[in-house]
Formats: C-alpha cells, structure tokens, sequence
C-alpha cells in the first residue's frame, strides 16, 4: 500500500469526537482525493505531515521540541519520506529520530489534525496537514537533541509552555 493510500484509508477510518476535528478530517480527505502528491513535500500547495505526542511511560510527561523555525515549543514530526509507507510509521520514524530515544510505541489512530501555514524547506509559503499520533517512551527514556531542535525537554501535561492552547487542545482531545 501506498502512503497516499493509507493516508487515507487511516483518515477514512477516524472518527473523532470533537466536530472541528471531523471537519478538518473531511476536508484532509477532499484534499487527499484532488492531489495525488498530497503526502509529498515537493506538493508546493500543501503535504501531509506526520506528528508525535511522544509521552513519557507513566503519561505524566509530553517531550517538546524548541523548534528553530517556528520559535516555539511543539511535538516532534515532520515530512513524509519516500521510504515511509504509513502515516504512523512517519510519526514514529521522525519521533525516534528527534528524540533519540529507542523502542517507541505508537497509537495507529490519529489523535488530532491540523492545517498550519508554514515556510518549510521548499523555501516557499505552504501549508501543513499535520497527522497527530499518540507515542509513549520506554521507561527510563533519555532524549538527545537533534540537530533539528533548540531544545528538547519533557514538560509536564499539566504545566506545558503553550502561549497559543494548541498543545492544551491536542491533550484536551486524548482525555
């Protein structure tokens, strides 16, 4: 299967609970059904992006990234690859190579989408689908910086440094 294919066949299959999410799902859907490139970051008007709440083992702690371009704190994610063939296997691929951390678990059940806009690599303005999955750390689980973050920190879920609620409403959903 394709990674377009199971884009959508994991969308498809979402049902959240929150009526903005399930528009945003449908819109995501009409999206993917109008550009076969929609899961590749050349696809200049917008790609599918894949994220990760990365917990740690108790779900006491969410691991934030200081991301350099966006000047704030977020989840770990990014771009499709060509080799990736699941959006839940992109979260979990860019989740382990942000966070360093080995033997992850992921949830295959988006827990949120987003659409952003954003200048990313292309160099031009566009706009992210973002893919939000659900991870959760080995315990005992050390993050390393990569070379793609400021900074990256386990944060409360009680206390989490978001100026904008985005964060407080990714968790808001998973309660």
């Amino acid at each position: 299967m394709s990674l377009h294919a199971d884009a959508w066949s994991t969308l498809a299959s979402w049902r959240p609970d929150y009526y903005t999410q399930e528009a945003l799902r449908q819109a995501f859907l009409g999206y993917l059904a109008a550009r076969p490139d929609a899961c590749q970051r050349s696809c200049a008007a917008g790609h599918i992006t894949a994220s990760a709440l990365v917990f740690d083992a108790g779900g006491e702690h969410l691991l934030l990234t200081l991301h350099p371009r966006v000047g704030k704190w977020v989840q770990l994610g990014g771009h499709c690859e060509p080799s990736d063939s699941t959006l839940a296997g992109a979260a979990l691929r860019e989740a382990t190579e942000e966070s360093g951390i080995a033997d992850l678990r992921i949830d295959p059940v988006p827990v949120h989408v987003d659409v952003h806009p954003i200048t990313c690599s292309l160099g031009v303005p566009t706009r992210h689908f973002d893919v939000r999955f659900a991870v959760r750390a080995p315990r005992g689980a050390h993050p390393v910086r990569s070379a793609e973050s400021l900074d990256l920190r386990w944060w409360p879920v009680d206390a989490l440094p978001d100026e904008d609620g985005e964060l407080d409403m990714m968790l808001a959903v998973l309660r």
